[in-house]
C-alpha cells in the first residue's frame, strides 16, 4: 500500500532503445520498480522513433510492475512515426503526456516534450525570417501546453515531466554553442506560475544532474548517459522521494 505521506519516483530519460536493447532493459526496469512507486521516462525513449524500437521498450517495461509516466523526446520524432510509438506505449499501459495531466497515488503529473530556443536574455526571439518565427513559436506552443497541463492539476503534490531543460543550470557541461538546442527558459515560465514539487528532464547527456528554477524548485536532469557517468556505482536512474516537505533525492 502506498503511503499518502510519501512516494518514491524513479526517473530516467534518453534510453535510446534499439531493436537489440530488450534483455538489458528488462533487468534495468525491474530494478527501478523494486525501488520506486512510479517510473518516469523523460523522452528519447527510442533511438530512431521506430515502432520496432517501441515494441522492444514495451517488452522491457513489462518487468516494471508499477505505473509508468512518459513524455517523448526529439529522437522519438525522427522517423515521423511518433503517433505509432505513442499508440504502442499507451496500449502497454504507459501514460504518455503531451500537454496533459494525470494523477497517480494522489500525486499530479504534467508532461510535455518541450523544445529549444535558449535561456534568459540570450533566448531566440520571434523576429526576422518566418523560419525563425516558426522555430520560436514551437517553443512558445510547448510552454503553453505545459502551462495548460499544470493548470489542470488539483493535487497537493505536483511533478513536471519534460525532455528539454527549462533552466540553463542543468545543461552546463555541454558545449556552450549548443545550449540553445537543449531547452529554453520559456518552459520555466509556467513552472513559476504554477509551482510544482520537482521537475525532471533529459536530453543534456553532458549537463549537470540537478539545479533549481528561479523560484527554487529542484530540477533533475535524468539523462541516462549523464547518470551512468556521474554515479557509476548506482543504477542509471534517479530516485526522488516526495513527501509533504522538500523532495529528497535518494
Amino acid at each position: 500500500m502506498i503511503s499518502q505521506e510519501k512516494i518514491r519516483l524513479a526517473a530516467v530519460g534518453d534510453l535510446h532503445c534499439t531493436k537489440n536493447s530488450g534483455g538489458e532493459l528488462r533487468a534495468f526496469f525491474q530494478k527501478a520498480a523494486e525501488n520506486a512507486d512510479v517510473l518516469i521516462l523523460c523522452g528519447d525513449l527510442t533511438d530512431y522513433g521506430l515502432p520496432e524500437e517501441a515494441n522492444v521498450l514495451v517488452d522491457g517495461l513489462s518487468a516494471a510492475r508499477i505505473p509508468v509516466v512518459a513524455v517523448l523526446g526529439n529522437h522519438d520524432y525522427e522517423s515521423g512515426q511518433e503517433g505509432e510509438v505513442v499508440r504502442i506505449l499507451s496500449n502497454a499501459g504507459v501514460r504518455v503526456l503531451d500537454g496533459e495531466a494525470c494523477e497517480i497515488h494522489g500525486v499530479g503529473f504534467a508532461g510535455v516534450k518541450g523544445f529549444c530556443g535558449g535561456y534568459g536574455r540570450r533566448a531566440l526571439g520571434p523576429w526576422g525570417e518566418n523560419s525563425v518565427k516558426q522555430f520560436v513559436n514551437e517553443a512558445i506552443h510547448e510552454a503553453l501546453k505545459l502551462e495548460s497541463a499544470l493548470a489542470k492539476l488539483r493535487t497537493e503534490q505536483r511533478i513536471a515531466v519534460l525532455h528539454y531543460s527549462p533552466i540553463e543550470e542543468t545543461v552546463i557541461g555541454e558545449p556552450p554553442e549548443i545550449f540553445a538546442f537543449l531547452g529554453t527558459s520559456r518552459l520555466e515560465d509556467p513552472i513559476i506560475r504554477y509551482p510544482v514539487d520537482v521537475v525532471f528532464h533529459g536530453h543534456a547527456h553532458r549537463g549537470q544532474p540537478q539545479g533549481r528554477t528561479a523560484n527554487n524548485i529542484p530540477v533533475f536532469n535524468v539523462a541516462r548517459p549523464l547518470l551512468a557517468r556521474t554515479y557509476p556505482d548506482r543504477p542509471a536512474y534517479r530516485i526522488v522521494e516526495i513527501s509533504k516537505s522538500e523532495p529528497v533525492a535518494v
